[in-house]
């Protein structure tokens, strides 16, 4: 072999070497970067995120819980998909390119899905607007719909910038669940009852998070709106203390609207709707 052939293959040589791992970066690149095609939703929230992003054909499963109309906002669409129940195995047969479950779905069946290869990606619970906006960016992104996410973000920023504040003094608001729990301040219902133009009672009497409301905290603030959702037709012990006589005296008071859970428990553009009913209320 000449000198000259010798140098010609080390150039060319010296290029392979440069465009094979360009090319396996754009393979990877290309892979990552592909739609998933058959995504699994483990959770109530990221069902409701998936199906409101989610291209016809892209989401084959939700949980059970997104068929319950007392929780779900789209508990109809919901009915369209396979449900399933949170199982690693039943979750292993659907065989899915992409996995979406809330951080606090059961820990032993995201860990086996990863462990056998499966990709997970997990969710915090939205506790503000600012935290819809992104995991809606986030799932638009996963799934390579940005442009739909992003346009569900401008419509929830329409809707919330329709509230008028209020005129004159500003409400006073008391969520009441079952069990006597409020919400308090750094959730999403305190975030809800803010772009309302109203006071949280929880966060005014320096509850965090969900807690306990005694009948006697809440008569003694006397709030004039009070927000509460009783899916139950019969009689529950979960609401008994909205039959006490002081609670139904201080309802005499009160103005109570009805908030149906479904739209706080999850964040999404219909978390708009709490913020509608309460600026309607006041």
């Amino acid at each position: 072999m000449t000198a000259k052939h010798s140098a010609r293959m080390g150039w060319i040589g010296g290029i392979a070497s440069h465009v094979l791992p360009l090319a396996a970066l754009l393979l990877l690149a290309g892979a990552v970067m592909a739609a998933p095609q058959r995504v699994v939703s483990l959770n109530l929230c990221t069902d409701e995120l998936a199906m409101l992003v989610a291209a016809e054909g892209q989401l084959h499963s939700v949980s059970d819980m997104a068929l319950d109309e007392n929780v779900s906002v789209l508990a109809e669409r919901a009915r369209g998909l396979v449900a399933n129940h949170g199982l690693a195995e039943e979750i292993f047969l659907m065989k899915p390119d992409l996995v979406l479950a809330g951080s606090y779905t059961a820990r032993p069946t995201t860990d086996m899905l990863k462990r056998l290869g499966f990709r997970v990606e997990l969710f915090e619970p939205a506790m503000s607007f600012a935290d819809i906006r992104a995991q809606l960016r986030r799932i638009g992104a996963l799934l390579r719909r940005e442009a739909t996410a992003e346009n569900l973000v401008l419509r929830l920023d329409a809707t919330l910038a329709r509230v008028q504040p209020p005129a004159g003094r500003v409400p006073l608001v008391a969520f009441y669940y079952a069990n006597q729990y409020t919400a308090g301040s750094g959730t999403l219902v305190d975030d809800v009852i803010r772009h309302s133009g109203s006071v949280n009672l929880g966060a005014k009497l320096g509850l965090s998070g969900t807690q306990k409301l005694s009948l006697e905290q809440m008569i003694m603030a006397r709030p004039d709106l009070i927000a509460m959702h009783n899916p139950y037709k019969a009689p529950a012990l979960a609401y008994e203390a909205q039959l006490h006589p002081a609670f139904r005296a201080l309802s005499g008071e009160s103005r109570l609207i009805d908030v149906p859970d479904r739209y706080t428990i999850c964040g999404g553009p219909f978390t708009a709707t709490a913020v509608r009913i309460l600026a309607a209320s006041r």
